[in-house]
């Protein structure tokens, strides 16, 4: 049983400077890419020191690539590659573990696995994935809850159209197609900034993708890939929960290592809700909050660009003591309100009917014992606990180190009154 918890004393003001680390959703897939490299070693900086990364690096090891962390860089070398079986006990710890599939069918042509696992967010299918390597060639069925994948001929370019923009099908599908016979098309693909991240490091290993970031792309395979050396992108979504925490509780922030144009909609709802924010330099943001702010009418969650459902949980943490009523549409995941009930509890006036939230704001937050029950729901439950009145302890902390790498650290270096114990 986890012993760990974070006391938060809340009602500090957030002032000061926070780097922006690297992108969980961006390290994942970059670090199974590199199963497809044949010799040498690939240079990742950047990368964070999470759990889901830890995992990821212990399901290479388990596949025979050699992989070591120095700092934030992460060196991996998959010359010596021998095992094509993930065990179970790896694959459901992190939901992630599926874009595994794509990059071993590529350079083994062979994988077995069991279905993956992480946070319980509702039904996930893994059909998007598996319908699509099928149709480059893959034969995979079940067995006794493992996929067992084969492509006894090799994997061969298709023309693939998604019934839903998926980052984790587009993904596998881009690590199949890289080393297929012929080209894959991928129609409506996802557009996230984290596949432009996975196209361009294929493409510094020699790949030829064209069209990341739009909703066709295009994926020539080519005979060999090549080691090299990149720098993981930020993660928007960790920003995003920086800038909640000061529209929660007030102050001026500076967030470097990050692009504007990453946080799509968050910015531009922000600042409706009376939050000052400015983009200067090549990567920083800087964030005023004074006052009591204004709750936006509606946030739907949709593929990017659209409102990240990553985000939703932060942002209904903000508009709780906003002036005025706020509807959440989840449009992604059936089971993403998890956290509502927590923070009722902290006197939240939150109602939710089916996929909808209605958050009528309050003055006030009150602290209390609170349990973390998916990632970004954790972390929404430390931005209530900084902005409410008296102490706080937020528990189950395994969810929230999935995808932070020490939130109490970076939180203490901008005043917030917060420990882990």
């Amino acid at each position: 049983m986890e012993r760990q918890k974070l006391i938060i004393n809340g009602g500090n003001q957030l002032m000061g400077e926070i780097a922006v680390q690297g992108a969980k959703n961006s390290s994942l897939p970059l670090l199974s890419a590199t199963v497809l490299i044949p010799q040498g070693e690939c240079i990742l900086h950047n990368c964070p020191r999470l759990t889901d990364v830890d995992y990821a690096m212990r399901i290479l090891s388990c596949i025979g690539v050699k992989c070591r962390r120095e700092g934030g860089t992460v060196i991996t070398d998959a010359s010596a590659l021998t095992n094509n079986e993930i065990p179970q006990s790896l694959m459901r710890e992190m939901r992630s573990s599926i874009v595994f599939l794509g990059a071993m069918l590529g350079r083994m042509n062979s994988c077995k696995l069991s279905f993956p696992g992480g946070c319980e967010l509702g039904p996930r299918p893994i059909d998007l994935h598996l319908s699509a390597l099928r149709e480059m060639g893959a034969e995979i069925t079940e067995q006794h809850g493992y996929l067992m994948c084969n492509a006894p001929k090799g994997l061969h370019g298709a023309d693939i159209s998604l019934s839903f923009p998926s980052v984790g099908a587009t993904e596998n599908i881009m690590l199949a197609a890289v080393r297929a016979k012929g080209v894959t098309q991928i129609h409506n693909a996802a557009r996230e900034p984290e596949i432009c991240d996975l196209a361009e490091f294929l493409s510094s290993c020699g790949a030829k993708v064209l069209g990341a970031g739009t909703d066709i792309i295009t994926v020539e395979g080519v005979e060999k890939l090549y080691p090299c050396e990149h720098r993981v992108i930020s993660d928007r979504i960790v920003a995003a929960t920086y800038l909640s925490a000061v529209a929660c509780c007030k102050g001026e922030l500076i967030l470097t290592g990050v692009q504007s144009a990453y946080l799509g909609q968050i910015i531009p709802l922000l600042q409706s809700m009376g939050c000052k924010i400015y983009s200067f330099g090549k990567d920083s943001i800087y964030i005023r909050v004074k006052g009591r702010l204004k709750a936006p009418a509606t946030i739907r969650t949709m593929p990017y660009p659209g409102f990240p459902t990553d985000a939703q949980a932060l942002l209904m943490t903000a508009t709780a003591t906003a002036q005025g009523t706020t509807v959440f549409v989840e449009n992604i995941f059936e089971n993403r309100y998890r956290h509502v009930s927590e923070l009722s509890r902290m006197g939240a006036n939150i109602k939710v009917e089916g996929k909808v939230a209605v958050v009528e704001g309050v003055s006030t937050l009150y602290g209390g014992e609170l349990q973390a029950t998916d990632l970004r729901g954790g972390a929404a439950l430390v931005l209530a606990a900084l902005s409410a009145e008296g102490k706080s302890a937020v528990t189950r902390l395994c969810y929230i180190d999935r995808g932070y790498e020490n939130i109490e650290g970076a939180f203490r270096t901008i005043g917030a009154d917060i420990k882990r114990i």
